[in-house]
């Protein structure tokens, strides 16, 4: 009787472990006929994406195809166009923008939230209507056209710069070098484009709203708000300036050369943070292009550089000479140039300037301009300095605009600065020599010219 039972469950044993054998084969069967489903799927989704990936690749030659045929077109009609592949290019003959980047109001608020770090968006002139209040609040007026407030529905605040309505030839080439250059670039002391309105009845262009206007107006327009404003507040904004433009010449994908710095394009927040405005006769070039030819005259008289009105090469260092006269204004609180000053030999700042440092009377610039503090002076010097070697004649002995914010914040030693105005000397020369004696003098401007270049940059 017991062998018989131990025999039963021998078998009931045996029949157990056979079955769990059995379902353990066809769990691995099904999981490897899972796995191989699995793989299955995921190449043909392989399959699908590559395939979908050269679809899009062949969709987009044909689009960029038909986008440079509609634009031949339409160059031949004189209507404007916008490059192929979305890049904006001054040299462009046509206002350039993004059609597919014109904004409805039910889409602007989904788009401010990140509007900084956005391309310039295209608004219509029912969004300008809206954001000024239908036009409201006139800040200024002047040869471009009209400045008005505005808001976005966000509440930040913006000004509107409409353009007279018709435009000839060198204004839309301003239009065009506004969004190509200020639309692309992005530094705290660059004046934010935050988009355009190109339409048959509004040109205009949607800036940040700056509370202090221009530098100009603070320091020749507004006695009070010139009274009021420290050294250091000046110091920054030379040194705020000087990284706008670090920024354009040297931290940009392509080197942006302004052409027309002045304190009248350098705008002031709240806080006197400046930044720098108005790319209406700025240009984008490769960092190996190292000379530029000029079709024109560009600039301001003033601070535009010699090179940009002679037939000199011009490169990105006709900023810097720029920048070099507004740095004379901003240490002077005055204008360079004041033919109706009592002292005669202060009517033109900067070579009495160059005078007084040569003579080793800085503290007579340091008394003109209010200086007294022993730690604004030392500030004030160097930014005597670098002004005197941002405005040298020969482009090469100007220093690089990382060099000046190096030099300004103490970081790098300023070497003694040469005379940069004997060619002055040299133009009076030619001017009152004979026609027999004019290639004389010209030779000996050329040493004097040769003289002032700087090996330290």
């Amino acid at each position: 009787m017991n062998s018989l039972a131990l025999g039963k469950r021998h078998v009931c044993v045996s029949t157990v472990t056979l079955s769990f054998l059995n379902l353990w084969s066809l769990t691995q069967s099904v999981s490897s006929t899972a796995g191989i489903i699995i793989g299955g799927i995921i190449i043909i989704l392989a399959i699908k994406f590559l395939t979908r990936c050269i679809e899009l690749k062949r969709e987009w030659r044909t689009e960029r195809a038909r986008l440079q045929a509609t634009q031949m077109e339409a160059a031949a009609a004189g209507a404007p166009v916008q490059p192929a592949n979305g890049a904006f290019d001054v040299s462009s003959p046509a206002p350039p923008y993004r059609g597919s980047r014109v904004v409805e109001m039910g889409a602007v608020n989904r788009f401010l939230d990140d509007i900084l770090r956005e391309k310039p968006a295209r608004f219509t002139p029912e969004n300008l209507r809206e954001f000024t209040r239908n036009y409201a609040e006139r800040l200024g007026s002047g040869g471009f056209g009209v400045v008005y407030r505005g808001a976005f529905p966000n509440g930040a605040q913006v000004a509107v710069k409409i353009l007279k309505s018709t435009l000839d030839r060198r204004a839309e080439e301003q239009f065009m070098a506004e969004v190509a250059t200020a639309g692309r670039t992005y530094h705290i002391n660059l004046v934010r484009l935050y988009g355009f309105c190109f339409d048959a009845s509004v040109k205009a262009l949607v800036y940040d709203y700056l509370e202090n206007g221009s530098l100009d107006h603070v320091l020749f327009e507004h006695e009070q708000q010139r009274q009021g404003l420290g050294f250091d507040t000046l110091y920054g904004i030379v040194v705020g300036t000087a990284k706008g433009i670090r920024y354009l010449h040297e931290e940009c994908q392509h080197r942006i050369i302004h052409y027309d710095i002045k304190p009248g394009n350098v705008l002031l927040t709240a806080d006197y943070t400046p930044k720098v405005a108005d790319f209406g006769l700025a240009r984008l070039c490769n960092r190996d292009n190292t000379h530029l030819t000029m079709t024109g005259a560009r600039g301001t008289p003033g601070y535009a550089a010699p090179e940009l009105w002679l037939p000199l090469p011009v490169t990105h260092k006709c900023d810097v000479y720029s920048f070099g006269m507004l740095v004379f204004e901003i240490l002077g609180r005055r204008r360079n140039l004041e033919p109706q000053h009592p002292a005669v030999s202060q009517e033109w700042y900067p070579k009495w300037v160059w005078q007084r440092f040569e003579q080793g009377r800085f503290d007579d610039v340091a008394a003109a301009s209010g200086i007294l503090q022993a730690k604004d002076r030392e500030k004030a010097e160097r930014m005597c300095k670098v002004a005197l070697w941002c405005v040298q004649y020969q482009p090469e002995a100007r220093p690089s605009m990382s060099s000046v914010v190096r030099m300004l914040e103490g970081e790098e030693e300023i070497a003694r600065p040469v005379n940069p105005f004997t060619y002055m000397a040299s133009l009076h020369t030619v001017s009152s020599s004979s026609s027999g004696g004019s290639a004389t003098a010209s030779s000996d401007s050329s040493k004097e010219f040769r003289g002032t270049r700087g090996s330290h940059w």
